[in-house]
């Protein structure tokens, strides 16, 4: 985390009119569970896309050996985007306070700008 960064965090609390520190850790918890839950949708749509997929097409397939090659294809793409989406969700979990922070941080200097 960038110093600058660390320390509008830790004076957030600090500045005259801004929302407690609680609330930062509640809206950065907030927005970890809600991409947490965006993450699980997404998962399940893979699943259920490729399956479906996957067991439409099968009667079509002539050969064993061509349907071999697409049942390995299908779980290849199941496990490593799985894998892939599952290291993002444990990434975020480990530097959320930085990541989600600075989104915060950007959304109130909108907010305002804006005002």
């Amino acid at each position: 985390m960038k110093e600058s960064d660390a320390r509008w965090i830790r004076n957030r609390a600090s500045k005259k009119g801004d929302k407690p520190m609680s609330d930062l850790q509640q809206r950065i918890e907030a927005l970890y569970r809600s991409d947490l839950r965006g993450s699980a949708l997404l998962i399940i749509c893979l699943w259920a896309t490729i399956l479906f997929v996957l067991f439409m097409t099968w009667p079509h397939i002539p050969h064993a050996g061509i349907r071999a090659v697409v049942a390995i294809a299908a779980a290849a793409v199941l496990i490593f985007n799985t894998a892939a989406i599952l290291a993002m969700v444990k990434h975020y979990k480990e530097d959320k306070d930085f990541i989600y922070g600075l989104d915060i941080k950007n959304a109130d200097a909108s907010r305002n700008r804006q005002s």
